[in-house]
This record gives C-alpha cells, structure tokens and sequence, in this order.
C-alpha cells in the first residue's frame, strides 16, 4: 500500500486510537503511516459491539427475571467468564457458580465480594445491583 492509499474512515474509535501502517513512500521506501479507521474493519467492530451489548442485555433481563445473581451481569458488561473472573479473584469455579445463582452473593464473603469488586472496579454496592 501507498502512503496517500492509507485508509481514513471515520469509525467507533474515532478519536480515541489509530492503526499503524507501514507502507511505501514516493521512493518506494517503507516508512509508518497513522489511519483513522477502515470501513471493513469498522464494520466488524461494530457488529462485535452489538453482539457484547445483546449478551449484556440478556444478563440484565436474567438478573431482572431472578434467575442469576447480578455477578452475572457485571461478567458479560467486563467480557469474562468463569475462569477468567477466577483467575482475576482467586475464587474457585465452582464457588463463582454458586454466587452467579439467583441468591447467590447473599452467601458469599466479605472478602469474595471485595474481591469481584476489585476485579470489576466498581464498590460491593455496586456490585449487588445492576444499575
């Protein structure tokens, strides 16, 4: 690709971060270009996002129907599952089931609900709701 062929399409991340490119100058020497974005790639990106913000809708509603404990909808809003929130936490699988059940984090610890929160940045509190 040629330096004047790099892609410049605004996307979701305008603004925030730029992709890198090395491409051909003039002298068909390589050399780093920035881009803005590339349709194609905005596109995917933007259908991931949709399919993140269904699966976090759908825990909400579960949370809502009380059929999981809110934990679960902090897992699906932070990206994680089980093993991923059990390696962050030091919490054992099979005790992070128990606490995604409707009712689950009223059984769990002190220190295992410190530890969700640390995980997810947010307070106990915050971690005992969904708003």
């Amino acid at each position: 690709m040629k330096k004047e062929e790099v892609p410049q399409d605004d996307g979701l991340l305008q603004g925030k971060t730029r992709d890198l490119y090395y491409v051909l100058d003039e002298n068909g020497n390589y050399v780093s270009a920035l881009s803005t974005g590339w349709e194609p790639k905005n596109i995917v990106m933007q259908q991931a996002w949709d399919v993140i913000n269904e699966s976090v809708e759908e825990a909400k509603n579960k949370v809502l129907n009380k059929e999981a404990s809110p934990l679960l909808y902090h897992m699906e809003k932070n990206q994680m599952d089980i093993k991923l929130l059990a390696q962050y936490t030091n919490i054992n699988k099979n005790k992070i089931k128990d606490h995604l059940k409707f009712g689950g984090l009223d059984n769990a610890s002190e220190a295992d609900l410190q530890s969700y929160a640390d995980a997810f940045r947010i307070s106990i509190d915050q971690l005992k709701s969904i708003n």
